[in-house]
């Protein structure tokens, strides 16, 4: 069995949504420290749907997949459906990683709701804390 679905290698080989949006709405940024990925999610937003998203990642082949996937499954939904993307379900659009890559989609599942929690910061957008667990991304 290869490591990478052929998924995994379609999202990295031709990444969907790569780039940024200058005048972004909100932005989330993660890295991970034990393992080098940076990861950086734009969010373009209109009455409350992900007109658009982009992202830049420096990272793995994971990375860049689990960004791209990431991206292509809140555009065009509302911010509450973005707000309920898990790292597993990333996982399970790219028909899986491997369990010591998994920390990728964890990744990009963080930046997005950062992105979404600083487009409700910019705006001054109430919101119940508790859809913002605790970010600490070094863990992962």
């Amino acid at each position: 069995m290869a490591l990478y679905s052929e998924k995994v290698m379609d999202y990295f080989m031709n990444p969907r949504n790569v780039g940024v949006i200058e005048d972004a709405d909100g932005v989330g940024e993660v890295g991970n420290a034990k393992c080098g990925d940076i990861m950086k999610i734009y969010l373009k937003i209109k009455d409350d749907i992900i007109d658009d998203a982009k992202f830049e990642t420096f990272g793995c082949g994971s990375a860049i997949a689990s960004s791209s996937m990431a991206t292509e499954m809140i555009k065009g939904k509302p911010l509450a459906h973005a707000l309920q993307l898990t790292n597993k379900a990333v996982a399970e659009a790219l028909e899986g990683l491997p369990a010591h890559k998994m920390h990728c989609s964890v990744l990009a599942e963080e930046a997005i709701k950062i992105a979404v929690k600083d487009y409700y910061d910019k705006n001054r957008i109430a919101y119940d804390p508790n859809q913002f667990p605790d970010l600490d991304h070094e863990e992962h």
